[in-house]
């Protein structure tokens, strides 16, 4: 039975993370783009996605969006892993960089977030994300503000 974000109100950004990596919490984006988290630990995530003619632009190759949305997802979850039970992120700036392009025969792409620095209200992290060949497809750098957040 899947967990609902209501139910880790008590729960740290580490433990959230850590339910999505066993399958208790979904992310919808995830199941739409066909990409999932496969390792966790704190400040740091691994993606593993598989690009599909689903998410190619007119010009025959994948969207730039569906990096920018696994590098993005990648930033955000490294910090996520990493806050208080009192704390809450967004996104506040994210740039990203592509190397090499992506095709239906890329997969599985892995994208990897890291966690840069931390403070008190703002965040930087940076995600790489590779092809099945292990070349360097895209990558990014993200600034994130920290907030205190009120739980009921």
């Amino acid at each position: 039975m899947a967990v609902v974000a209501s139910d880790l109100t008590g729960v740290d950004g580490l433990a959230q993370v850590q339910a999505i990596l066993r399958g208790d919490l979904k992310a919808p984006i995830g199941e739409t783009l066909a990409f999932d988290l496969i390792e966790v630990e704190r400040g740091r995530v691994v993606f593993e996605g598989r690009p599909s003619r689903a998410v190619y632009n007119p010009i025959g190759s994948v969207h730039g969006g569906y990096a920018a949305t696994l590098l993005d997802t990648a930033c955000g979850c490294a910090v996520h892993s990493t806050l208080e039970v009192s704390e809450g992120f967004t996104t506040l700036e994210l740039k990203v960089a592509y190397h090499r392009g992506l095709s239906d025969t890329s997969g599985p792409v892995r994208c990897e977030g890291t966690i840069a620095s931390r403070g008190r209200r703002a965040a930087f992290a940076e995600a790489r994300l590779v092809d099945a060949q292990g070349r360097l497809c895209a990558s990014a750098t993200s600034t994130l503000m920290i907030f205190q957040v009120e739980r009921s």
